[in-house]
């Protein structure tokens, strides 16, 4: 399946559980990659600003209040469910279009910056994504994009792994990617894809983040939500979605009884036109 045809059906019919994981772990200032975007790009009062992959408006939120007065956010997303989403937020300096990010339908250098927050891995063909960012941005204008790329320590997740392989069908996969993911792999891949896409200049930081969950439920649950595991878990009926649930649940308690801790790492993008 290629990833146009996988992934915006995914997200559109789990973006409200998707919009209250990230509203909460940005809320907390724990989501540091997405936040360290936020800084990088630097959006201030009166810009206009895109946000790339934006979801259900969590970054474009912050950076509608950054730009205000006289600024405005334009966030686009190929889900369609993650766009009313982002409607839904009622932001008056703010608009939101069903848009594939390889094909950005705006004039060249009509913005100020850029964002994107964790969407890139899920373009096929990246080099194709960031001309287009370059292309919109006016000179010596901002791009700032995180892209997450696993985790330094993988206790609480090889738990969960136990009990997803075993219960659960193999996630679908996008078989236009490999590409991208080589790419977004490593620092200076990244980087240099920037520069080719005609940046002037490119950079990428790692960023380590970390997440308290209250309890494996509440992680579970949230679990449920997230891309690889949702389209697992909509390949079988629902008393096999119950007892996932109620297992990794109680796998995650004999270990972790009380609130957990996950660790998680990012590649921050800053490149400018």
């Amino acid at each position: 399946m290629k990833s146009k045809d996988l992934y915006p059906g995914i997200f559109s019919r789990h973006a409200e559980a998707y919009q209250q994981r990230l509203d909460q772990v940005m809320l907390r200032g724990e989501a540091r990659g997405r936040m360290r975007v936020l800084e990088l790009v630097d959006a201030r009062a009166g810009m206009r600003v895109l946000d790339l992959a934006c979801g259900p408006g969590t970054l474009s939120a912050a950076l509608a209040t950054a730009v205000a007065p006289g600024g405005e956010v334009v966030g686009v997303d190929l889900a369609p469910g993650m766009i009313r989403r982002a409607r839904a937020r009622g932001l008056a300096n703010a608009r939101f279009r069903v848009m594939d990010i390889e094909r950005l339908a705006f004039p060249d250098a009509s913005f100020d910056a850029a964002t994107c927050g964790h969407g890139l891995q899920f373009v096929p063909h990246l080099d194709q994504a960031l001309r287009e960012a370059r292309r919109v941005l006016g000179a010596g204008r901002r791009f700032a994009a995180s892209i997450p790329v696993g985790s330094p320590g993988q206790g609480v997740q090889d738990l969960l792994d136990s009990v997803i392989d075993r219960l659960l069908p193999p996630a679908p996969r996008a078989i236009d990617q490999d590409d991208t993911r080589k790419t977004l792999s490593d620092p200076d891949s990244l980087a240099e894809a920037a520069r080719r896409a005609g940046f002037a200049t490119a950079r990428v930081e790692v960023v380590e983040e970390k997440v308290v969950w209250q309890s494996a439920d509440q992680l579970v649950t949230m679990l449920a939500s997230w891309w690889d595991c949702a389209a697992r878990l909509e390949g079988v009926g629902e008393p096999t979605r119950r007892s996932f649930i109620a297992e990794a649940a109680e796998v995650l308690r004999r270990d972790h009884p009380g609130a957990i801790e996950t660790a998680s790492r990012n590649l921050v993008l800053l490149a400018i036109a």
